[in-house]
């Protein structure tokens, strides 16, 4: 629940547990807002009661991320041992995530900074609830965490895919020497086709005899799809200038990307494929003379 709970992975880390988001018991009713508990409670309460120390916990991420490998310490979800992470309010005055369960974590061949997590490839699914069994083999996984190429950044990237369009626009010879705006400014974010779709950035290639470059922009790891609308737009902007069009994908996931989309990226047309990192540094500001 990083959605909602922004920094819990880092707590989990630090306090070397993981915990539940249900509300507690206090004899009479749950102290949950709606006064409901649904279909995910009675499916987790279940899997709480069968774990035992020495089971392996996989900590899932938004975007098909994953945190670390944890062995099971102990378990202490019930009730009685609640010991919240976050501090009571006026909806849960016990406060919330208070159901843990310790683990070591499986730190040898990962990163040690928790703000470093692990991209999984599209073919890999962790499957969806708050928790259940995973019944893929763990060294499956372990071999994903132990490829420093899988790592990405927590929360390494830009809010929104037109924010990374905005960037390279402004700085298309970051993204590759050569890359210029394009002559039209106001197709280099607005190029749109007969058929209403529209380019992220229209660039040219100065390398290239200011060949048109096409980039599509992706906040997460990209898959066939994105690599297929971009191969789209390259072909429809050939239709109509009659130009040598190439494409470039960018993206913020891990920096290898699923078999099934690259094969795709080097079909023809061929579509190159950068990741992007976002680094933001804070100084204190000054008062002026």
């Amino acid at each position: 629940m990083e959605n909602e709970y922004p920094g819990l992975w880092r707590l989990w880390f630090k306090n070397q547990c993981v915990t539940d988001g249900h509300s507690p018991y206090d004899g009479k009713k749950w102290l949950m807002v709606g006064g409901k508990r649904d279909h995910d409670w009675i499916v987790t309460r279940n899997a709480l009661q069968e774990i035992e120390p020495d089971h392996l916990i996989i900590v899932a991420l938004p975007g098909r991320r994953i945190g670390r490998i944890g062995k099971v310490l102990s378990n202490k979800s019930k009730d009685e041992d609640w010991d919240p992470l976050y501090e009571g309010d006026s909806d849960w005055e016990r406060g919330y995530m208070g159901r843990r369960i310790t683990v070591h974590w499986e730190l040898e061949n990962a990163p040690d900074n928790p703000d470093q997590v692990i991209q999984l490839p599209e073919r890999v699914n962790l499957g969806r609830g708050t928790l259940h069994r995973v019944h893929d083999n763990p060294d499956k996984f372990r071999k994903f965490i132990a490829n420093p190429a899988n790592w990405v950044d927590l929360a390494g990237l830009f809010g929104y895919e037109w924010a990374l369009s905005d960037f390279i626009a402004l700085y298309p010879n970051r993204l590759r020497d050569g890359l210029k705006a394009y002559p039209d400014a106001k197709k280099i974010r607005e190029k749109i086709f007969k058929d209403r779709s529209r380019v992220d950035v229209l660039l040219r290639d100065e390398n290239k005899n200011g060949e048109p470059v096409i980039v599509e922009c992706k906040r997460e790891s990209p898959d066939v799809e994105a690599v297929r609308q971009l191969k789209h737009y390259i072909n429809r902007l050939k239709d109509e200038t009659d130009e040598k069009v190439s494409g470039i994908l960018v993206h913020g996931g891990a920096r290898t990307v699923d078999k099934k989309v690259w094969q795709e990226a080097k079909k023809s047309p061929h579509v190159e494929i950068f990741q992007y990192k976002l680094d933001v540094e804070f100084t204190p500001s000054l008062m002026s003379p």
